[in-house]
């Protein structure tokens, strides 16, 4: 018998009814074949390499900022530095003194006059007041190019740094500059609208310290303006007019004597900082660089004959640029080159953050972490207890400080009174004691004054009876013979 079953049409419905069809006959139509197909992800190119691209890109359109500080005393070279540094002239045009007006005038010329009364005077030291309302700021403000990448400069420099008979306080109108610039970037960054893309960063990035070539070492006044100034910003300290110095064996043990100072006085200054992925040539670099600190420079914008920047002597010419004459280039390559982003870096992410949480905390406000949580009555009412209960218990406390400082008062006020009040009983006991052995003294005398009348007295006494007994007998004899 031969089975058979409904072959539908194809498309058609399968239940269908037509005649039956043998399954022997039956012809299936030509399936599609269904390939799986399985891809391995592979370590290809994703495109976050390109990130530094893109920070490239956006550096170049806003630009860079830097502000740096020199600090130092007169004739050092402050100026010619700045002007070495960045290979041009900043120091004429671009200080910010501007126009001066009437009081202005009159107070420089009132200090100049009184700088020459005291050279041509000889002056008590103590009349004259610390320099700390005298040394000043200078601004420099520019703008500069290269390359296609703007730098927008500002540099502050001090006059009158060290050129008085007491130059102590000298630190503090850097301090306060320094400071006044950290609020004023915690002033903006705490407002509530406020637009930190066009502030302009005023804090001090680096400070450069001038130090003296005298070939000792540093000074108190030098100790003591890297000590207030090295906690708040990023202080290095270099030797100013390295050319005075006479040999290189000179010089490496004026800078032994620096960093033995600094580390005895526990001062911490910039040095750039070593990464695990630094190669091995960036790593010898910084430690070579670190070994010659404090860097021994010198500057000056002439050219010698070859087109470099030197200074020229009857004995020679010392090449600017040359590391075996100076230390500049290592100070540009500091400051300028590989590590003004690290100097930033620092400024902002440790200096600022210490300052700024010390200024907070001055300022009474403290850190609320629950202000992002969920609100929980129970917990709100229990937490209010709790400081409500402090609050009492620190009351109390309080008050019982305040009893037991009042009755100690109390107790010396009285003890005052009874040592007073003994010391008098111990004087007029001692007034009374003097009297009475005055007066037994007096008594005594006139006893004895007493005793030795007495006797002559009955002395005298027995001589006037005699006299008196013969006087009558030879009265009476006379008599008797005057009756006869």
């Amino acid at each position: 018998m031969t089975v058979t079953a409904p072959i539908p049409a194809f498309g058609q419905d399968p239940s269908f009814d037509e005649d039956l069809v043998p399954v022997d006959s039956q012809v299936l139509p030509q399936q599609p074949e269904f390939k799986i197909i399985k891809k391995k992800l592979t370590q290809g190119y994703i495109g976050f390499a390109n990130l530094p691209k893109q920070y490239h890109r956006k550096s170049i359109r806003q630009g860079f900022e830097f502000n740096i500080l020199l600090a130092g005393k007169n004739g050092l070279g402050k100026k010619t530095l700045i002007n070495t540094l960045f290979n041009r002239n900043l120091t004429e045009s671009n200080e910010s003194n501007g126009d001066l007006d009437k009081d202005e005038v009159s107070k420089l010329l009132s200090e100049k006059l009184r700088k020459l009364q005291i050279q041509d005077s000889v002056v008590d030291p103590e009349s004259i007041s610390d320099a700390e309302d005298k040394v000043t700021l200078k601004n420099i403000n520019a703008v500069i190019e290269e390359n296609g990448v703007s730098l927008s400069l500002n540099v502050l420099h001090t006059e009158g740094f060290g050129d008085y008979i007491n130059n102590s306080g000298s630190y503090v109108p850097v301090l306060k500059e320094i400071e006044s610039r950290y609020d004023a970037y915690l002033e903006e960054e705490n407002l509530i609208n406020r637009n930190m893309a066009e502030f302009k960063d005023p804090r001090i990035h680096c400070i450069l310290y001038l130090i003296e070539p005298t070939g000792h070492g540093l000074t108190d006044l030098d100790l003591e303006f890297c000590s207030k100034i090295a906690p708040v910003a990023n202080l290095i300290p270099i030797i100013s007019k390295a050319d005075s110095l006479k040999t290189a064996e000179e010089t490496a043990q004026f800078k032994n004597n620096i960093l033995k100072q600094l580390h005895h006085k526990n001062i911490q200054f910039f040095t750039p900082s070593v990464y695990e992925n630094d190669d091995s040539e960036n790593v010898a670099y910084i430690e070579n660089l670190v070994a010659r600190f404090p860097l021994a420079v010198m500057g000056g914008t002439d050219l010698d004959t070859s087109g470099n920047r030197a200074r020229v002597y009857t004995w020679g010419t010392l090449n600017i640029d040359n590391p075996e004459h100076s230390d500049f280039t290592y100070l540009k390559d500091l400051i300028i080159k590989q590590f003004m982003e690290e100097l930033k870096e620092k400024t902002n992410k440790v200096l600022y953050e210490e300052y700024r949480s010390q200024k907070l905390v001055k300022l009474g406000i403290k850190q609320d972490n629950s202000i992002f949580k969920e609100f929980d009555p129970v917990e709100k009412l229990k937490e209010e207890k709790s400081l409500h209960e402090a609050k009492l218990a620190k009351l109390e406390t309080e008050m019982k400080q305040i009893f037991q400082e009042k009755v100690l008062e109390k107790e010396k006020k009285l003890q005052k009174s009874e040592n007073e009040l003994f010391l008098k009983h111990k004087e007029m006991k001692e007034k009374l004691l003097k009297q009475l052995k005055a007066l037994e003294e007096k008594k005594y005398h006139l006893e004895m004054h007493l005793q030795s009348n007495g006797a002559s007295n009955s002395f005298t006494g027995d001589g006037v009876a005699n006299n008196e007994s013969s006087t009558s007998t030879a009265t009476k004899e006379k008599k008797k013979g005057f009756l006869r």
